[in-house]
């Protein structure tokens, strides 16, 4: 999931980078007449008319965003500076509040392109977003490393307790103050100046990372010429992958995407092994060579942060990182991780042993591969469940578990509901707008619902915000969700499988996160959490796919409109717990290299990327030749983006939303009275009170991990 920003200050600590701001001449009449041009037809120079101020998409064009930065950037500075030079004593009104309302514009063209960015990049946008990033830094860190206004900052803290202030601004006040802190404010010149080359660096190196990553969504496939390789598939799969090579200009072939993780789930059905080799190390490889290779760019952002961390009086970049979260230092996320590891292995051993044991009654012999992993695991599955994945995924279709299903549950759980509305501009023709309206008919948000795949998009799912809730200007939200489900050929319904059904559930949670936000200051408002909290919420909701009452509600047959099978669906909701040990451990593998990436201290330098992963896995028991990391370092945009020292956070988030759901079934299921108990005490509240405070005023104690284990199919090892 990408977060995005309320204001320039809550960039700090996420957007890296800095330096002077360049020095220009004054512009000439000609110039300056043709900036007044610019203002009158540039729609982010002010805020939209429309509802909630949702973009204007329609009318915004690529041309837009440069002038909005650089007129933002200056904007946001005069009123930072406005700020620092006041002389009336420091206020929590003429300063915390002043800075909270600084920006609007640039947040404004923020917002709008780092998510058009990720929804529908082209390469103008590509441009900017290289041309912006350095000047960002640059900005981020001429706020946060002003002086004058630190001084004005850590007086109001200083005396915080002993103002008329509600908790809320308390916690904002803290908030602001470590910010800084943590910014670099109490550094010598010499320092601060380090930093921020240290940031621009990153910057940089951050755009090239992402930007790699976006270039191999196109350039690494897999093309086939022989259909006869592609025995195993349907023939709504074959036309699929007809079409793209068509789109490609490949007519006549077969092409292949490679998804956003290590794993590849055309492996689960593709019966030629040599082709599922290619397609797996295509996938395993990417980003290791060519132009588009992150071979050198992960270490050296590794070996920045870990300098940077150092500076700032930390261990490591990990140290540094887990301060402000919920796991609070690197050793209890360690603990975490390796205290389920023997478990996992007990697990893994046996259901690869199943495996191994379905390719010697094949008569093949060979030695599994993670190649191999899924087409054989899903035999197994089907031999144990008598479990057909494309019978399922006749009863899944996408509509109808968005609205029969994903809105269903909303409105039986928060009473709220989605309404159509068409008449509001999208930024793609696959995109829909919805307004979110409460139990009474009361307006509360925009949502954009963006959910099939497409050239120039990142891959994975994720909710973002084009506007922020914020009590402090009476403003609602505008949220998007995205994923990447391939849509149907024209005329035809889109099926999805019952993960694809989970994940949209998933990201609904982050979604209503954001909408149902009650927060006064944009700064602690909606998904403004730790990490590790924030996958909570959305976690929370994943479970309600299978509940008995919702999945009758959209789990029929596309063409029937039956509902599931009860035999279908108890094959569906026993085999919820196979391959749970790969998936765990796939999972516990790849936030542990997140892990040591950022435990390296300043000293150590840069580190060739394939063997310092070998090396870590090996450290912590997790290198099992067929079960690679989820994430492999060279295409981990999570560890080497806003998810740093922080992939854990998925576990430790499950843990507490596993125990939630428990919970929530012993007080009524699916029902509103505790819907409004999660609501009013989780959704509402952002990051106004420490986040534990907040779980057990709705759960009345702290979560354990007995509902987590069992919410997994994980069996506890008694070695």
């Amino acid at each position: 999931m990408k977060k995005v920003l309320a204001t320039a200050i809550s960039s700090i600590l996420l957007m890296s980078g800095c330096s002077e701001p360049s020095q220009t001449a004054a512009p000439t009449q000609a110039q300056q007449a043709s900036s007044v041009d610019a203002q009158i037809i540039n729609p982010l120079f002010t805020r939209s008319a429309l509802q909630y101020q949702t973009p204007n998409f329609d009318q915004i064009k690529d041309e837009h965003f440069l002038p909005a930065f650089e007129k933002g950037i200056a904007e946001q500075m005069a009123e930072i500076k406005a700020i620092a030079d006041n002389k009336a004593a420091p206020t929590f009104e003429n300063t915390i509040v002043a800075m909270e309302k600084s920006g609007e514009l640039l947040t404004r063209a923020q917002r709008v392109f780092y998510n058009l960015v990720g929804t529908d990049s082209n390469p103008q946008r590509r441009a900017i977003q290289k041309e912006m990033a350095p000047k960002l830094a640059v900005h981020g860190d001429n706020i946060s490393l002003n002086k004058d206004l630190f001084k004005r900052i850590e007086t109001i803290y200083q005396q915080r307790n002993s103002l008329d202030l509600t908790a809320e601004e308390v916690r904002l006040i803290d908030v602001y103050y470590k910010q800084f802190i943590r910014a670099g404010a109490r550094l010598n010149e010499t320092q601060q100046q380090r930093i921020r080359e240290i940031n621009k660096e990153l910057s940089n190196l951050g755009t090239q990372f992402s930007q790699n990553i976006m270039a191999l969504i196109k350039s690494n496939v897999v093309l086939v010429k022989d259909k006869a390789q592609l025995a195993g598939l349907s023939d709504t799969q074959l036309a699929h992958l007809a079409k793209a090579a068509t789109e490609a200009g490949h007519d006549g072939q077969y092409l292949i995407k490679i998804t956003n993780t290590t794993r590849q789930p055309i492996l689960a059905a593709l019966e030629n092994r040599d082709l599922r080799e290619k397609i797996w190390r295509a996938s395993a490889e990417r980003a290791l060579s060519g132009e588009n290779s992150n071979r050198d760019v992960v270490p050296s952002i590794a070996n920045l942060r870990s300098e940077r961390a150092g500076l700032l009086g930390y261990d490591s970049y990990a140290h540094f990182g887990l301060e402000s979260q919920m796991a609070k230092e690197p050793q209890a996320v360690l603990d975490m991780l390796t205290s389920m590891v023997p478990s996992l292995l007990d697990n893994v051993e046996n259901e690869s042993a199943a495996i191994q044991a379905k390719i010697d009654a094949s008569g093949s012999n060979f030695k599994l591969e993670p190649w191999d992993w899924f087409y054989y695991a899903e035999q197994v599955r089907k031999e144990k469940y008598n479990l057909d994945e494309n019978e399922v995924k006749e009863y899944f279709e996408f509509n109808r578990v968005l609205e029969d299903g994903v809105f269903f549950t909303m409105n039986r759980l928060y009473g709220i509901s989605f309404k159509p509305r068409p008449d509001l501009p999208v930024y793609h023709a696959n995109v829909k707008a919805y307004e979110l309206l409460d139990e009474d008919g009361t307006s509360l948000a925009i949502f954009y619902a963006d959910y099939f795949a497409r050239e120039g998009k990142r891959g994975g799912a994720w909710k973002s915000a084009f506007v922020k809730q914020s009590g402090l200007d009476n403003q609602r939200p505008v949220i998007v969700n995205v994923m990447n489900i391939q849509k149907a050929p024209e005329g035809k319904k889109t099926l999805i499988s019952y993960s694809e059904a989970t994940t949209i559930f998933h990201e609904m949670g982050h979604g209503i996160h954001g909408m149902l936000s009650q927060v006064k200051y944009p700064t602690l408002s909606g998904t403004s959490t730790s990490r590790d909290y924030v996958e909570f919420p959305s976690t929370f909701e994943e479970d309600w796919a299978m509940h008995p009452e919702v999945i009758a509600n959209y789990a029929k047959h596309y063409q029937t409109g039956e509902a599931i099978p009860k035999a279908l669906l108890d094959k569906v909701i026993a085999s919820r717990s196979f391959n749970q040990g790969f998936d765990t451990f796939e999972y516990i593998a790849a936030a542990l290299v997140d892990m040591e990436w950022h435990s390296l201290p300043s000293s150590a330098g840069k580190q060739d990327i394939v063997e310092f992963e070998k090396q870590a896995l090996k450290k912590h028991n997790v290198d099992v030749s067929f079960i690679p990391p989820r994430y492999k370092s060279a295409y981990f945009a999570h560890a080497m983006g806003g998810y740093a020292a922080g992939y854990y956070a998925y576990m430790w988030s499950e843990i507490l939303a596993a125990d939630a759901f428990a919970y929530v079934q012993t007080q009524g299921g699916l029902d509103r009275k505790i819907g409004q108990k999660y609501r009013e005490n989780i959704l509402e509240v952002g990051n106004t009170r420490d986040l534990m405070e907040s779980y057990k005023a709705f759960r009345g104690q702290a979560p354990t991990t007995d509902a987590l284990l069992k919410r997994r199919g994980i069996n506890v090892s008694t070695k």
